[in-house]
């Protein structure tokens, strides 16, 4: 069956050397991605010609930064489904969303006897965060268990999710086993008891069309560099019913409104929350990563060779007797997550 994507392989400067006399076979995107052409040439651009810092000056270049930064913004918003790019915040990456939330939002909400629910599946980005808010108000953690298929077990979800509850965090798509979460069922559960809910959805953005508003989740995140962007830039999703509740992860120059010698108030979100000079050319990769997955990639085709990809490996490896395969091999062959 011939690869639809092969011709894909053009766009990649890197994937155009060979190994030992064999073309390069890269098999590590659920660590981080290759970047198109299109992408660098997207930042070399933006240096060479009008690089500049955005908002503070009324200079050409400065005034063309400002509206290319925002307008990735926008293109963000619109490829996630967000009603407001207000609603899209840069970070350096899923991690920093992640402990940008619990280090926020965590602190100044959870309180002793409070519940936050995890899963066992998590990276130790969306477990360690969470572990120092427990430890610094009292909270309990719970986790969602999974099954000896690695699959999440929801049998028992009520009994774990419960009034006590403050929020949900969960990673969309597991990184080690490929799992794909019935993300929306936990949210169901999490909206009937009041509870806020997190999104790790890092390894599903560059797979699957991901919209928040129909998630119905209050935050989601992900990085740019599993997505065919630089490594440095990501992305927080803050509902902006929650935007008056958040305080500043980080203060600095570019989110202040107002200040004096003792107190400061604060710019409107996003401003609010992106102190300091922020990954401007990082950010421009981003959007010009976006418009290359929309030009190029389908996701129903992309979900149905990966899933081809991911069955062939599977029915191989099964053939070695001291191999033992981890992670949903059923769901594994029908939508190829790893």
């Amino acid at each position: 069956m011939q690869n639809p994507f092969q011709k894909l392989r053009a766009h990649f400067p890197i994937l155009q050397q060979t190994l030992n006399g064999y073309p390069l076979a890269y098999l590590d995107n659920a660590s981080t991605t290759h970047k198109p052409k299109y992408v660098l040439d997207a930042m070399m651009y933006f240096y060479t010609t009008s690089y500049a810092n955005i908002y503070r000056s009324v200079h050409t270049f400065a005034e063309v930064a400002t509206q290319q930064y925002e307008a990735a913004r926008a293109k963000v918003a619109q490829f996630i489904g967000a009603n407001d790019p207000g609603e899209i915040i840069f970070t350096r990456g899923c991690t920093e969303g992640i402990n940008f939330i619990a280090s926020t939002w965590g602190m100044n909400t959870i309180k002793a006897g409070d519940e936050i629910v995890l899963t066992e599946l998590e990276h130790h980005a969306n477990l360690l965060p969470w572990q120092r808010v427990a430890h610094k108000t009292g909270a309990h953690l719970k986790f969602i268990p999974i099954t000896s298929e690695g699959v999440l077990d929801l049998e028992n979800i009520d009994r774990i999710i419960t009034a006590k509850t403050k929020i949900v965090s969960f990673i969309d798509v597991s990184n080690a086993l490929g799992t794909h979460n019935d993300s929306a069922t936990i949210i169901k559960h999490a909206k009937a008891v009041g509870a806020k809910v997190l999104v790790d959805a890092a390894q599903s953005v560059p797979h699957q069309k991901i919209d928040v508003s129909l998630l119905g989740c209050d935050f989601l995140t992900f990085s740019g560099h599993k997505m065919l962007a630089p490594t440095g830039v990501g992305v927080l999703y803050i509902n902006k019913k929650l935007h008056d509740e958040i305080e500043p992860y980080q203060l600095g120059g570019g989110i202040v409104l107002e200040v004096d010698w003792h107190s400061a108030y604060w710019k409107p979100s996003p401003q609010k929350f992106e102190a300091g000079t922020p990954p401007i050319a990082q950010v421009i990769g981003l959007s010009a990563a976006i418009d290359f997955i929309i030009k190029h990639i389908d996701f129903v085709k992309l979900r149905q060779h990966e899933a081809t990809l991911c069955s062939r490996l599977i029915d191989g490896l099964s053939q070695f007797s001291n191999v033992t395969i981890l992670g949903p091999i059923n769901e594994l062959k029908r939508y190829g997550h790893l």
